[in-house]
């Protein structure tokens, strides 16, 4: 049996490449959090939780912030890839593009 936490553990792993993806493209974009806020219609705040892995992004959020920094919604997930579990669960894989290797992670359905 798993805990809780295995699932939660998961997302963190997808919310903090989210966030480094988020500061990266800031930060080429010369941008602050509070001008990406503000170009994006979003609070600092949120853009400093979401740079952070605290929150995960809606849709439209990441369509808000891909916009504010000029750059294609896929340039945000850019090392997150999700793989077709077939008659399985599927899972999320995150590449960590600078050591080489992947980290499968497992997501229970429903």
């Amino acid at each position: 049996m798993r805990c809780r936490t295995d699932n939660r553990m998961r997302g963190v792993k997808i919310a903090t490449r989210f966030g480094q993806n988020l500061a990266r493209c800031r930060t080429k974009a010369k941008l602050s959090q509070e001008e990406l806020g503000f170009r994006a219609s979003l609070h600092r705040t949120e853009i400093g939780m979401l740079e952070r892995g605290i929150r995960l992004p809606r849709i439209d959020t990441l369509v808000k912030l891909a916009g504010g920094l000029g750059v294609p919604p896929e340039a945000l997930l850019e090392g997150l890839d999700w793989t077709p579990g077939g008659t399985r669960t599927g899972h999320f894989r995150v590449r960590d593009d600078c050591a080489g290797g992947e980290q499968k992670q497992p997501l229970k359905r429903g």
